[in-house]
C-alpha cells in the first residue's frame, strides 16, 4: 500500500524521525571529540600562560607565535615551576593542575560570597623568577581574558589578552602584538598602591616610553574594551594582592 505522504501526521513522523538521527549523531560526534577538545584547551591554556611569561616563537614585531602543541607541554613543565591555588586570605597551596581552573567560576563564586580557588603561577626563564597572573572581565560586546606576569618588583614581564566576539579591527585588537607588547615594563605599583595598568586615550606617550605612568595607549575606537582591559587587570590584583605582598617582603 502506497503511503500517503501529503498527510499531516507523515510530516510530523518524518521530522521527529529526522530530529531523533540527526541529535543522535551530533551527540556521538560530541562525545567522540570530547577528549580531543579537553587536550586542545590545555594546550591553549599552556600556550598563553607561557607567552605571557615570553616564552613564545615571537620575531621581530610580527604576529604573535605560540608554542606549537608538540612542544608545549615539555614546555610548560619547563619553565612553570610551580603552580598554587590561592585562597582569599592569600593562603597558597601547590596544585600541579591549577592552570585547568576555571577562573571565571571562581570570579562568579566571589560575587556570590562564596569562597574561591584562585590559581597562580611561578615560573623561571634566564635565572628570572615570573608570577603569572589569570585575568578575566566583560569588553564591549562579551568576556575578555588573558594572563599577565609580574617579577618581584611588580614589574610587568609579559601579558597575554584574547576576547570572544570585540570588533574586529577594533577592540579585537587587544590580541595584538603591538597593543600587548605595550605592558611590558609597566609598573602596576604607584608607590605602595596597587593601580594596576590603565588603558588611556591621549596619555601623551604614544611609544609607550615611561613606564612608572601606570599607563598604556588606548586602542582607536576600542574605548569600552580599553577599560574593560583596565577593570580586569585591576580585579585581579584586589584579588591577589595579600599574596603579591609576600612577594615585596621576601
Amino acid at each position: 500500500m502506497a503511503i500517503n505522504t501529503e498527510k499531516n501526521v507523515y510530516t510530523v513522523i518524518f521530522a521527529t524521525l529526522m530530529v531523533v538521527v540527526v541529535g543522535s549523531i551530533l551527540a556521538f560526534l560530541a562525545s567522540s571529540l570530547r577528549p580531543a577538545i579537553k587536550e586542545n584547551e590545555r594546550f591553549e591554556k599552556q600556550q598563553n600562560i607561557l607567552y605571557a611569561m615570553g616564552v613564545n616563537e615571537n620575531e621581530g614585531a610580527g604576529s604573535v607565535n605560540f608554542v606549537p602543541t608538540n612542544r608545549v607541554e615539555d614546555e610548560f613543565l619547563k619553565y612553570v615551576t610551580k603552580q598554587i591555588v590561592l585562597d582569599q586570605s592569600g593562603n597558597a597551596t601547590e596544585d600541579p593542575e591549577a592552570f585547568l581552573i576555571d577562573f571565571k567560576k571562581q570570579l562568579d563564586a566571589i560575587k556570590k560570597g562564596n569562597e574561591a580557588k584562585l590559581p597562580l603561577f611561578l615560573g623561571e626563564k634566564d635565572g628570572q623568577q615570573y608570577y603569572i597572573l589569570p585575568l578575566y572581565g566583560k569588553g564591549l560586546w562579551d568576556a575578555i581574558w588573558g594572563y599577565m606576569s609580574l617579577d618581584e618588583n611588580m614589574v610587568v614581564q609579559g601579558v597575554y589578552f584574547d576576547h570572544k566576539s570585540e570588533t574586529p579591527g577594533l577592540g579585537a585588537n587587544i590580541k595584538m602584538r603591538f597593543f600587548m607588547d605595550d605592558f611590558e615594563g609597566e609598573y602596576v605599583l604607584d608607590g605602595n598602591q596597587y593601580k594596576g595598568i590603565a588603558v588611556v586615550k591621549g596619555n601623551n606617550d604614544p611609544l609607550n616610553q615611561t613606564k612608572d605612568d601606570n599607563e598604556v595607549d588606548a586602542l582607536a575606537g576600542a574605548t569600552i574594551t580599553g577599560n574593560g582591559v583596565t577593570a580586569m587587570i585591576k580585579e585581579t590584583l584586589r584579588l591577589y594582592r595579600p599574596y603579591l605582598k609576600t612577594i615585596r617582603n621576601q
